[in-house]
């Protein structure tokens, strides 16, 4: 029942992120889709995606989008357009998806766990520090790198 709870929430919210006209009111609106989808997480048994999700997007991706929205003074120019003409086209569109995905997904029949030892968060860790090591420290540098243009694209002269 929470599950359903929480898909409804999340497509409510992402309507939301394509349909307001403020752009910062459509930053919150893609927290709370950030939100209900760590939620979604800890529902279906993974807690720990479910706190990166948290931690990664949540806590830092959208801080910085909302400090770039927040920083930047050009969003309320009167240049700017602002006016959603989308929105009808839009939910059609959603709407005939969600109806084509849930078809298959009321079928789905989830396999059972076979009792084998299996540790996710040690087998994701591994990997992390591993494997994609370069690519992890690719993706901090350029998250860096927003911050930095984000500050000097809001920097006064």
């Amino acid at each position: 029942m929470s599950f359903y709870l929480l898909a409804g929430i999340i497509v409510i919210s992402a309507a939301l992120v394509v349909t307001l006209k403020n752009i910062f009111h459509c930053a919150l609106a893609l927290i709370a889709v950030l939100l209900g989808l760590a939620a979604m997480y800890f529902v279906l048994g993974a807690p720990f995606v479910g706190m990166m999700q948290l931690v990664i997007y949540v806590g830092a991706i959208m801080i910085l989008v909302l400090f770039a929205i927040m920083l930047t003074s050009r969003i309320s120019d009167k240049v700017v357009s602002v006016s959603n003409r989308q929105v009808v086209p839009t939910l059609l569109a959603v709407g005939c998806l969600l109806f084509l995905i849930l078809i298959p997904l009321g079928q789905t029949v989830l396999p059972q766990n076979s009792g084998g030892k299996f540790d996710p968060i040690f087998d994701l860790s591994y990997a992390l520090m591993t494997t994609y090591l370069l690519p992890f420290e690719v993706v901090s540098v350029v998250l860096l790198a927003v911050l930095v243009g984000a500050i000097a694209l809001a920097r006064r002269d």
